[in-house]
C-alpha cells in the first residue's frame, strides 16, 4: 500500500507511525484510517517489528476529523437507514460506509500482536483522543491537549471508545469526561489516568522507545503477543476458566517453542535467543481469536 498521510519508520525494530498532514494538524480522513488499519493487519506479519509508536508531524498528535471534507464529514453514506441486525457481519462490504472509521482503525489496534505506543505530541481530539485508547500506553508531552469533545459537537464518542475508556479510567471518570467534554492538558490527562506519563516535547519519542525496548528487548514475539492478546480477550471474558483454557494451551506451546530456550538460557545463567515468530502463531491462536471476535 502507498501511504500518504502517514509516514513509516523503522529502527532497531521499532515501527514509528508518523500521521503526516501537518498543515492540516494531522486532521483524520478515511484515507488515513484506511492506511492506519493496513498498517496494524500488515504488522502482524512483519517479523522485523517488535513494537509500534504512533506519533504526529508537527505541532499536532490529531485534531480529530478533517471537517473541511464535502458531504458527510465522517465518510458515510446519508442515504442509508442501518439497523442493528445490519451490522453483525462487520467484514460485509455494504457496511464500509455506515462503519465508523475510527473503529476500523481501533479494532485493528486492538487484534495487533505488537506492543502499540502513543507519543502524544501536542493536540488529540476526537478521534486523535480515541484511537490511543486502543494502544498500550498513552506517554503525553507537556504541550499535548486531550480532547474527548463529542458532546460539543451532537455526536457520540466512536472508535470503541466506550468499551476501551470505562476500562482505563472507571466507568465514573468515564461518564465525566464524555459528559464534560472538555479538552484537558496533560498534567489533568494524567491525574485521570489517561496517559501514563508526561515528558517535555524534546524527550517524548526517545521515553516511547524506551519503553518499547522495556516491553520488548530480548522477549519471545510470541510471547509478547500471546500475552497482549490474552490480557485483552480474557480480562472481558465471562468466567475464568475461559482464562484457564486459553492459559492452559499459551502455557503448552510456548513451553516447547520459545519457552524451552528461555529456561535454558535461565539455567546457564545467560541471555536467550528466541527464534519463534510473531507471524507463524501457536496452532489454536487463529480459531481463539475467530471465537473472541464476534
Amino acid at each position: 500500500m502507498e501511504y500518504t498521510t502517514l509516514r513509516h519508520e523503522v529502527e532497531d525494530g521499532i515501527l514509528t507511525v508518523v500521521l503526516n498532514r501537518p498543515d492540516r494538524l494531522n486532521a483524520f480522513t478515511v484515507e488515513m484510517a484506511d492506511e492506519l488499519e493496513h498498517t496494524f493487519v500488515s504488522v502482524n506479519d512483519d517479523d522485523t517489528v517488535r513494537a509500534v509508536i504512533v506519533t504526529g508531524a508537527g505541532r499536532a498528535f490529531c485534531a480529530g476529523m478533517d471537517l473541511s471534507s464535502e458531504g458527510n464529514v465522517f465518510g458515510l453514506d446519508e442515504s442509508k437507514r442501518p439497523t442493528l441486525a445490519d451490522m453483525k457481519n462487520l467484514d460485509d462490504p455494504e457496511l464500509r460506509r455506515i462503519r465508523d472509521t475510527g473503529g476500523r482503525v481501533t479494532l485493528a489496534i486492538h487484534a495487533c500482536r505488537k506492543p502499540v505506543i502513543a507519543a502524544i505530541n501536542g493536540a488529540a481530539v476526537g478521534i486523535g483522543a480515541t484511537m490511543t485508547l486502543a494502544m498500550d500506553a498513552r506517554l503525553m508531552s507537556t504541550r499535548a491537549r486531550f480532547g474527548l469533545v463529542f458532546g460539543k459537537l451532537g455526536i457520540v464518542p466512536e472508535a470503541c471508545s466506550t468499551w476501551f475508556l470505562p476500562r482505563l479510567v472507571g466507568m465514573p471518570t468515564a461518564l465525566n469526561l464524555v459528559y464534560r467534554a472538555e479538552i484537558l492538558n496533560a498534567e489533568v490527562a494524567y491525574i485521570d489516568g489517561l496517559a501514563q506519563a508526561v515528558h517535555e516535547p524534546e524527550m517524548l519519542l526517545s521515553e516511547a522507545r524506551a519503553l518499547a525496548n522495556a516491553w520488548t528487548r530480548d522477549r519471545s514475539p510470541v510471547s509478547v503477543a500471546l500475552m497482549r492478546q490474552m490480557l485483552l480477550r480474557n480480562a472481558a471474558a465471562a468466567h475464568p476458566a475461559d482464562a484457564h483454557r486459553v492459559d492452559s494451551l499459551a502455557m503448552f506451546y510456548t513451553s516447547i517453542g520459545d519457552g524451552a530456550e528461555g529456561v535454558q538460557a535461565f539455567r546457564d545463567k545467560r541471555p536467550p535467543e528466541f527464534h519463534d515468530k510473531a507471524s507463524a502463531m501457536p496452532p489454536f491462536y487463529e480459531e481463539w481469536i475467530e471465537t473472541t471476535t464476534p
